[in-house]
C-alpha cells in the first residue's frame, strides 16, 4: 500500500530546503537569472505557486477544472494537449512573476502548505485531471509535485551558486523518470522498445536503487543523482555518470523526461552553448 504521508513528508521536505534558499533574498536577487532560459528566482516560485494552485483546483472541482481550461486539457491529442497546458500554465507564471517579493513568497507558502494537507486527506483510489493523458492518482500527483519542487529548485540552487546535498527523496524522481519511459518516447512519435530495461542507480546513503528484470541485456546505471537531473532535462546526459550498456538505453537516456511537460531541448553539454558550440557561439 502506497504511504501518502511518507511522500507528503518528503514533498514538505523539499519545499523547506527550497524556502531556505529563498527567504532572506532581497529583490535584486530575487530577479535573477535561473539556468532556465528565460526564468528568473521570482519565475521558479510563481510556476510552482501557479502549479499548486491548479492541483488545488483539479482536486475541488475536477469537472469545473476541466471546464474552466477547456481546449487546454481536451485538444486533438494528448501531445496537443501537454503544449497547449505548458502555454497556459506559462502564462500563469509570467503573471505571478510580476508579484511583488513578499506576496508571491506568502502565496506560494500558502498554496504548498494547503495542497499538503489536501493530498493527505484524499480517499484512497482518488484519480485527478492534469495536463497529462490520463489523469493522476493522488501518490502519483503528489511524487509529481515533489519531482517540480526538486527540478525548478535546482534551477534555483544552481543560480544562486549553492551546493544542495542529495537525500533519499530522489527515489521520487528517480521511479516518476523510470516510469515514463514509453511516455518520453510517445510524446516525440516514436515507438517505445518493447523490452524493459534494468536501471540501477547508486542511492546518497550507498543503497542501490533497481528497476526492470535483473536479468536484463540492456541496462542503465549510475548515481540516482545524475539519473535525476537527466530525467528532468537539468544536466545534459554526457555530463553525467550514466553508463548504458546498449543502443536503445542510451537513445533513451537523450530524451528521458519525468514530467508530463512538452519535448524540450533540454541542457547544453557543460561548457558549450546551446547549439553545442564553446561559449555559446
Amino acid at each position: 500500500m502506497v504511504d501518502m504521508d511518507a511522500i507528503v513528508d518528503d514533498l514538505d521536505a523539499e519545499r523547506a530546503d527550497l524556502d531556505d534558499a529563498v527567504a532572506g533574498l532581497d529583490s535584486r536577487a530575487w530577479r535573477s537569472p535561473t539556468p532556465a532560459e528565460g526564468l528568473t528566482i521570482a519565475c521558479q516560485i510563481a510556476h510552482l505557486n501557479w502549479t499548486d494552485e491548479l492541483v488545488l483546483r483539479a482536486i475541488s472541482g475536477a469537472e469545473e477544472f476541466v471546464s474552466g481550461t477547456e481546449g487546454v486539457l481536451v485538444p486533438p491529442s494528448a501531445t496537443d494537449a501537454i503544449n497547449a497546458g505548458a502555454e497556459f500554465v506559462n502564462a500563469g507564471t509570467e503573471k505571478r512573476s510580476q508579484w511583488p517579493r513578499d506576496e508571491l513568497l506568502a502565496a506560494w507558502r500558502k498554496s504548498a502548505a494547503e495542497l499538503s494537507l489536501t493530498l493527505r486527506a484524499l480517499p484512497r483510489g482518488t484519480r485527478i485531471p492534469w495536463f497529462a493523458p490520463r489523469p493522476l492518482s493522488a501518490a502519483a500527483m503528489a511524487s509529481s509535485r515533489l519531482m517540480e519542487v526538486w527540478a525548478h529548485g535546482q534551477d534555483v540552487f544552481d543560480a544562486l551558486s549553492l551546493t544542495r546535498e542529495p537525500t533519499r527523496r530522489l527515489i521520487h524522481v528517480a521511479r516518476l523518470g523510470v516510469r515514463s519511459r514509453d511516455f518520453a518516447y510517445q510524446l516525440r512519435g516514436m515507438v517505445p522498445p518493447e523490452q524493459e530495461f534494468r536501471v540501477e542507480l547508486r542511492a546518497p546513503d550507498g543503497e542501490v536503487w533497481c528497476w526492470g528484470p535483473e536479468d536484463a541485456a540492456e541496462r542503465v546505471e549510475g548515481s540516482a543523482l545524475d539519473f535525476a537531473l537527466v530525467a528532468t532535462q537539468r544536466l545534459h546526459r554526457h555530463d553525467s555518470d550514466l553508463v548504458a550498456s546498449g543502443e536503445a538505453p542510451e537513445a533513451w537516456l537523450a530524451i528521458a523526461q519525468a514530467y508530463a511537460g512538452p519535448v524540450g531541448s533540454g541542457r547544453p553539454r557543460l561548457g558549450l552553448g546551446p547549439e553545442g558550440l564553446p561559449g555559446g557561439a
